[in-house]
């Protein structure tokens, strides 16, 4: 079994030091915390993970909160559930889930579903905290690059000849939605064609009724870029409703990339979130943010990737 004395001896440096390393960094120089970490990697040295808590004064938890309901029959939740859970364990820390605002004891919380109504509850947190989630309000976060995903949904509708291109937002004055209408509304702009935007809230019998009822206007050689998968869905099943043709007279292009892209029928063409990197992320972002007493960590856009399948044209 490596110990304390093992390490030292590998990094040529006193155990004082390694101690420091480990319980105070803040004490060492740069220098010689990078060569006393590459030793312990290398020897594959875990200090006692609860000893170090105790004299950090530390719980050594950290608590994902999500303020928004789930729906616990998609995946979407569990596959950054899992990404955090790695990128915490990779330093001892366990993850505890909170469903509300009184999150209890932690060293430090990530925050989803958040709104702009949470600012002030926000204020209150006296633990480090960072936001799975864009906003405007100087909060770390960690979020997919939105306007870059409908840049890159809507250019590929273009690149397929549909000749209309319309979005179907999330009825949400948040961040995240209004940088997918500007990723669709300046890419329209580009080519010199006006945008066409409805917006509802996020439910596929919603999307469904909203295409049963405006079908008239829907000409053939229309893509429909969705700001969900969940949309997507529910335009799909409007559209073999009215017995229009996917993807020959319509193309349907989702956003996220989770579960419900595979389970359609015609399978979406969709804007794939990575979500265990963001999980894995948003681990590392919390615990730099623990470590350095609360220090401002600043906003991390990831960059999705268009996945295309069978709900546009080949």
């Amino acid at each position: 079994m490596t110990t304390l004395s093992d390490v030292a001896k590998k990094a040529s440096v006193s155990k004082m030091t390694v101690s420091r390393v480990i319980n105070h960094p803040q004490q060492v120089t740069p220098e010689s915390r990078k060569i006393v970490e590459k030793a312990m990697e290398q020897l594959n040295y875990h200090p006692n993970s609860i000893a170090s808590a105790l004299a950090h004064n530390r719980t050594n938890v950290v608590k994902l909160v999500i303020l928004e309901d789930i729906d616990t029959t998609e995946p979407y939740y569990m596959n950054l559930l899992f990404g955090i859970a790695k990128g915490l364990s990779k330093k001892h820390y366990a993850i505890q889930l909170a469903t509300d605002r009184d999150v209890g004891e932690g060293d430090g919380y990530i925050i989803t579903g958040g709104r702009a109504t949470d600012a002030e509850w926000l204020d209150q947190l006296d633990k480090p905290f960072v936001l799975f989630g864009e906003n405007r309000y100087g909060y770390d976060f960690i979020d997919t690059d939105n306007k870059l995903g409908e840049q890159l949904a809507t250019q590929y509708a273009l690149n397929k000849n549909y000749q209309s291109i319309i979005f179907i937002g999330i009825d949400e004055k948040e961040p995240f939605e209004y940088s997918r209408e500007a990723g669709y509304i300046n890419t329209l702009q580009k080519h010199n064609m006006i945008p066409k935007i409805f917006r509802i809230q996020n439910h596929s019998s919603l999307a469904e009724k909203l295409i049963i009822d405006n079908w008239r206007k829907f000409a053939p050689n229309t893509c429909f870029i969705c700001a969900s998968d969940r949309i997507a869905v529910g335009v799909v099943r409007a559209i073999q409703r009215k017995n229009g043709n996917i993807p020959r007279d319509f193309g349907v292009i989702g956003f996220d990339g989770v579960f419900l892209d595979q389970v359609s029928n015609p399978k979406l063409t969709t804007v794939k979130q990575n979500l265990f990197k963001l999980g894995e992320l948003l681990a590392g972002m919390i615990l730099q943010k623990i470590k350095q007493d609360g220090a401002q960590q600043g906003e991390v856009l990831i960059e999705p990737e268009l996945i295309k399948s069978e709900s546009t044209r080949n």
